[in-house]
Formats: C-alpha cells, sequence, structure tokens
C-alpha cells in the first residue's frame, strides 16, 4: 500500500554541505496528486541543491537489474579482439565499445591538456554506449553475429534499454512538475528516446597504482553532458562527488535504488536553478580479501538526452526581465557532440 507523505525525504549522504536524499518514487507512478506533488517537490528540491539522489520504489524489478549486469560481465569477459570488432564509431552515433585508456573524463575547462592526461593518468575502465535502434548512421554495434550469447546479449540491453527510457520521462514529468510546468512538458522534447545506455567495466587494478601515480582514478572528475543520468552500480562503491567545499565525497552503493543525477544540459535548460554536480570514480573502500588489488567494478549508466533535433534554451519560469537567460538556445545533438569530442 502507497502513502502520501510530506515529512522530507531522509538523507544518505551529508557531509561538507552536500546532502544527498534517497526519495521514494512509488507515490509518484501510484499515489494521489498530493502524493505525485510531493514527489515532485523532493526530486526537483535534490536536484537544485546537489543535482544527486537515491530512487527507490522506481519500478524496476531487481531481477531486470542482474540480468542487466550478468550479460554486460560475459561482454566484457569477451577476447579483445572481438570486442575491438565492436569498436565507437564516433561521437555523432556514440555507439559501440571503447577499450580501456580511450576516454578520458575531465572537467569542461581542462579538456585542451586531455591528451597529455591519457597518457600520465588514463581512466582504468571499458565501455560499451548503445543507443536507439533504427536511426540511419548511427548504428549499434551488436555482437548478435558472433554467437548464441552475442544475441541474448542484444534483446536484453533492448529491453533494459526501453525500460529505462520509460522512468526517465516519468521522472522528467517529476521535474516539471516540481518546477510549477505542466506535467508533460518535457515529453515533446524527450519522446525520440535519444539516450544513451552505457555499460562499464573497471578491471581489476593493483592498490599501490594509487600511490605510484598522483591523480590517479579509475573514471577522472566530470559532470555528464545530457539531462539526466540513471546510474546502476554494484557494491564495489567507489563513486564520488565534488562537494561545494571542493572535497570529494563517497556515494555509498544503496541496494535495489538507482542513482539518479543531473547533467549540464539540465542545468542550462534550467537557467542554472539545477545544479549539474562533478563526480568521479575512485579505489573503493577495502575489503577483507581484497590482498593485492581492487576486485572489478560494474555499473550501468543510462544518459538521458533531449531529442537530437531540439532546441534548449532558458525553460519558462527561470528567467525575468532583471534575471535574463544566460545561455543562447543550442541543439541538443550538436551541444552532446561538443562535449563528446572533447574526451574520446
Amino acid at each position: 500500500m502507497t502513502t502520501d507523505s510530506n515529512q522530507p525525504a531522509p538523507t544518505v549522504v551529508d557531509r561538507d554541505d552536500i546532502q544527498i536524499p534517497i526519495i521514494d518514487f512509488a507515490p509518484f507512478l501510484s499515489g494521489t496528486p498530493a502524493g505525485k506533488h510531493s514527489v515532485a517537490l523532493s526530486v526537483t528540491n535534490a536536484f537544485r541543491n546537489s543535482g544527486f539522489l537515491y530512487l527507490r520504489g522506481h519500478g524496476i524489478p531487481p531481477s531486470v537489474v542482474s540480468k542487466t549486469f550478468a550479460s554486460s560481465a560475459r561482454f566484457f569477459a569477451r577476447p579483445q579482439d572481438q570486442k575491438d570488432s565492436l569498436r565507437w564509431t564516433g561521437p555523432v552515433s556514440n555507439r559501440g565499445y571503447i577499450a580501456t585508456g580511450q576516454e578520458k573524463l575531465v572537467p569542461v575547462e581542462d579538456t585542451a591538456g586531455i591528451e597529455n592526461l591519457r597518457t600520465t593518468s588514463p581512466d582504468f575502465k571499458e565501455s560499451m554506449e548503445i543507443g536507439k535502434e533504427g536511426v540511419v548512421g548511427m548504428v549499434n554495434q551488436w555482437p548478435d553475429h558472433i554467437d548464441e550469447e552475442g544475441r541474448s546479449f542484444k534483446q536484453t540491453m533492448l529491453l533494459f534499454f526501453e525500460t529505462c527510457n520509460t522512468l526517465q520521462m516519468q521522472i522528467m514529468q517529476a521535474i516539471a512538475l516540481g518546477m510549477n510546468l505542466p506535467e508533460h512538458f518535457f515529453e515533446k522534447y524527450i519522446d525520440a528516446g535519444d539516450n544513451i545506455l552505457r555499460l562499464l567495466h573497471y578491471p581489476p587494478i593493483p592498490k599501490d597504482i594509487f600511490q605510484r601515480q598522483p591523480g590517479q582514478v579509475r573514471a577522472g572528475e566530470h559532470s555528464d553532458y545530457g539531462s539526466i543520468t540513471l546510474l546502476f552500480q554494484d557494491a564495489r562503491g567507489g563513486l564520488q562527488v565534488r562537494s561545494p567545499k571542493g572535497t570529494f565525497v563517497d556515494v555509498t552503493p544503496v541496494p535495489d535504488t538507482i542513482v539518479v543525477n543531473t547533467g549540464d544540459l539540465l542545468a542550462r535548460w534550467a537557467n542554472d536553478n539545477i545544479t549539474s554536480t562533478r563526480h568521479r570514480v575512485v579505489e573503493p573502500p577495502v575489503s577483507a580479501g581484497d590482498e593485492g588489488e581492487y576486485p572489478a567494478r560494474y555499473s550501468v549508466a543510462y544518459f538521458c538526452n533531449p531529442n537530437t533535433n531540439q532546441v534548449i534554451e532558458a525553460l519558462p519560469g527561470t528567467y525575468d526581465e532583471q534575471e535574463g537567460r544566460k545561455y543562447p538556445g543550442i541543439k541538443a545533438l550538436d551541444y552532446l557532440i561538443q562535449r563528446l569530442g572533447a574526451t574520446i
């Protein structure tokens, strides 16, 4: 049974002036209008304050998430030559396999020195980028021609892609209500599903590499590019967010929740009334039996973007004659290509 409540959402992270709440989304999906409005305000307040929240009651069964993680792990266990044959095809399509060390995530102002950083402190991760099917010139790089497992992988990921797309549209409805916009305001901007499902594998790594190479991380400090990101992480840990004090704070995994954060394009869309917070992945907390290396870490990120042909400009209610629009309008695809092209 779902009950409505005006109580503040409990906070999981509260350190160095950054708070990340855990929000039950079930009342938004099946509650009363008052319950939906309460959840919408909690979601939008979290995105205004820290840009991050944990979402539970989101409607995606744990069994679906587990199946996706297992299929992802089997993909990354493939021989390197098979993965390389499915390599990333460029920033316009943003589909395919990205090998360890190929991408270096950095803050947007540091992209000029990215080649040196890629050599001295590469990101220790590999990924597989999957976009919407059927887009001319943007073909997903499936392993379905290799074997039966490759065909199963394709089906699993296509289903998960659509499951996440449904949830992101519901979260955007909550944001609209929380910003005093009509509930379906964003629908025409996001109904094409121009999103990216990213499977991530952080291979086992010697513990001492973080001491031998100052500044070494598994994924560099960055902010996401699009509207919102749905992050499913395993129990290993290592995700950190940058606090207002400049410190990095652990975003500890919470079972059966999704970490949801806002990206730069949504912050721009909201005329900076929503926060896009930098984050990174470092070595996880030490666990018993870790010996001389940190075990592998897996995560799945669903990067949500406006339709590629939409022009993004300040939302109604986020500016007036005194506080004008901070940014000119920009086509969503142009913005994403600029950001992707700077890191890979």
